[in-house]
């Protein structure tokens, strides 16, 4: 199963998609909220679907919204890729990399972003993100954490370079939380659709290809991610979780940073594509 949001900011219809229709689920759930995806949501808009209670969205002229509200925190996985670690000039790590994105970084997919003030270092990161559907703490194995996922996303993990590496005492949330640096979308797909350790991750620049590898180079894979998130702190229904990039990025010395009036494209396979325009401050 697919899921949407759409309409203004602010006020998104949460929807299910079907054969490239969208069906609206406001008279299901307020939104696609935390209480959704932990209280069995998804099987209710399948059967409601099925059942043809709901009705089609003219989804033409709408704007596409990220198909999670705002969660209660995105964690985020960092050198997770051996050839990202050896491009950003360092070892692959033992552990998992922990740091966090402000939550209200989470925006649509192809929502416009403001260019920091000050900022001559902003990057992309094509990341798969999951979505927790229910709460995990101290999973006994990583293959306890399947059954406490929502489903699957494509996320940008913008990043300001100055800020997270220079600026940041050795934590990179300063680079990380800027407004608008976690486009995330276009829908969510539930997990029985999704093989999240085969999945191609894609990125364009002005449609000048930068990153291009799959989910079979991460080093720690999505369960083992959740498992080890879940002995340090508690996962909540709604949070999102980024996984890391692969090598690629402007960081590496090969590609110039992004300015005003770039256009960043960022794909995973069977969860959608992305398009931002960079504006400046």
């Amino acid at each position: 199963m697919k899921f949407a949001r759409l309409g203004p900011v602010g006020a998104e219809t949460p929807a299910i998609m079907n054969g490239g229709s969208y069906y609206s689920l406001a008279g299901l759930t307020p939104d696609l909220n935390p209480n959704f995806w932990s209280s069995g949501g998804p099987g209710r808009a399948a059967a409601a679907l099925a059942a043809g209670e709901l009705p089609k969205l003219d989804a033409v002229s709408l704007r596409i919204g990220a198909p999670i509200t705002r969660p209660s925190s995105v964690f985020c996985v960092g050198l997770n890729y051996a050839a990202h670690a050896a491009e950003s000039g360092s070892e692959p790590p033992v552990a998992p990399i922990l740091f966090q994105k402000a939550a209200n970084t989470v925006v649509g997919p192809n929502d416009a972003v403001v260019i920091p003030r000050a900022s001559t270092t902003t990057d992309w990161e094509v990341e798969l993100g999951v979505v927790i559907g229910t709460r995990a703490s101290y999973l006994n194995s990583p293959s306890d954490a399947l059954s406490h996922i929502a489903g699957f996303v494509t996320v940008n993990d913008l990043s300001e370079r100055t800020f997270q590496l220079e600026g940041s005492g050795g934590q990179w949330s300063k680079g990380k939380s800027c407004a608008g640096f976690c486009p995330t979308g276009p829908y969510l797909v539930t997990p029985e659709e999704v093989d999240p350790g085969d999945l191609r991750l894609r990125t364009w620049v002005n449609g000048e290809p930068r990153q291009d590898s799959t989910t079979q180079d991460l080093i720690f894979d999505v369960a083992t991610i959740i498992h080890d998130l879940s002995q340090y702190l508690v996962l909540e229904a709604g949070d999102l979780i980024c996984t890391g990039t692969p090598e690629g990025v402007a960081l590496s010395g090969r590609f110039p940073y992004l300015k005003a009036g770039d256009v960043v494209e960022v794909e995973v396979a069977g969860l959608g594509r992305q398009r931002q325009e960079f504006i400046q401050a």
